[in-house]
């Protein structure tokens, strides 16, 4: 019998349960853009150890099953990621195809938004510390 697939969340946190890493941050600090791995891997303390001295989060893009509403972004009311919707309508497109990715079939962000999801997806990093203004306003859950 199959079991039955999650939604994943693309920008989660790599302490989420059944984190895996999707990605590795490459590009320049002013424009980074996630590099997608080709085959998803499992969150360990040996992965998380090469991103030192710096936060795994600035390193890394990970995925987990979507916390729905134990995340600030998930609005239950709506059943949907804010986070997702924010970044569509704020954040650029910076791809001009899709990425290959390859959550995209459970990803919340594809399944909500769809491709306009995608074609913004790769300059999403959970830590940036100087993220342009439409990132950091989608990235902040007060702001709707």
């Amino acid at each position: 019998m199959a079991t039955p697939r999650q939604t994943l969340c693309p920008s989660a946190p790599p302490d989420w349960e059944g984190g895996q890493v999707i990605g590795v941050v490459a590009g320049t600090a002013q424009a980074p853009e996630v590099a997608y791995l080709s085959e998803p891997q499992p969150v360990t303390d040996s992965l998380l150890a090469l991103a030192r001295p710096i936060t795994p989060t600035e390193v890394f893009r990970f995925s987990a099953p979507c916390a729905c509403t134990g995340c600030s972004h998930f609005s239950e009311e709506q059943s949907k990621c804010k986070l997702a919707e924010k970044i569509v309508r704020w954040a650029p497109v910076v791809v001009d195809k899709l990425p290959a990715c390859t959550i995209r079939p459970d990803c919340r962000w594809w399944q909500e938004q769809g491709r306009a999801a995608c074609m913004r997806c790769p300059q999403v990093v959970t830590d940036r510390f100087e993220a342009p203004a439409a990132i950091a306003k989608a990235a902040d859950p007060t702001i709707d």
